[in-house]
């Protein structure tokens, strides 16, 4: 009997197909047992000048503009939004952060101004400066492609790591902390946090 090798080909594309699939996702248990995220994408941004910020105020909060980058040794910029389920979840690492000292400033993303007043009343604000971003520009020359975003930016203004996705205590210990301290940052230890978090 002979093989009609057009009708074996699908089968062993789809086999082949899998078995590739099933070992990559083998390797990758450890890394996202410990809280990698191996599916992370490259930031054009780290290593480069943080791009210009044209915010505008948020209520009466203090306005976030570029040149407060260059203030610190080490500040976070978060963009957020009311409207994004991590963000809620990230509030209270962001908040911790902020109260043990860490320069906090927000923008708020392709928001609504009364969602965004809300989001902050109900959770607490623990952002020194703020500002918004109605139209999503600076959030497009920021590479911002999904909420909620951080950059680490040094003293000279330069992001020293670019991070996707909330902010929580597994992220900031797994990952976010070993990379600050290959650059030679730190951040201060936090407590414990509010229930409000999800890992």
């Amino acid at each position: 009997m002979k093989i009609n090798w057009l009708m074996v080909l699908p089968l062993a594309l789809t086999t082949a197909f899998f078995g590739i699939a099933g070992w990559q996702l083998a390797n990758n248990s450890d890394d996202l047992t410990a809280g990698v995220d191996t599916t992370s994408l490259r930031s054009a941004q780290e290593g480069q000048p943080a791009p210009p910020l044209d915010l505008v105020e948020l209520g009466d909060t203090p306005l976030l503009t570029r040149a407060a980058l260059e203030v610190e040794d080490l500040v976070v910029v978060n963009f957020f939004a009311s409207w994004c389920p991590p963000c809620r979840a990230e509030h209270p690492t962001l908040t911790a952060l902020s109260e043990a000292g860490v320069p906090l400033y927000g923008v708020n993303y392709r928001d609504r101004d009364v969602q965004a007043l809300g989001f902050l009343d109900e959770l607490g604000n623990p952002y020194d400066l703020i500002g918004a971003d109605p139209s999503a520009t600076n959030g497009r020359d920021w590479g911002v492609v999904a909420m909620p975003e951080t950059f680490f930016i040094n003293s000279e203004g330069i992001v020293v790591l670019h991070f996707r996705g909330p902010v929580i205590r597994r992220s900031l210990d797994n990952q976010i902390r070993p990379a600050l301290a290959e650059l030679g940052y730190t951040l201060p230890e936090i407590g414990a946090l509010a229930d409000v978090e999800t890992n």
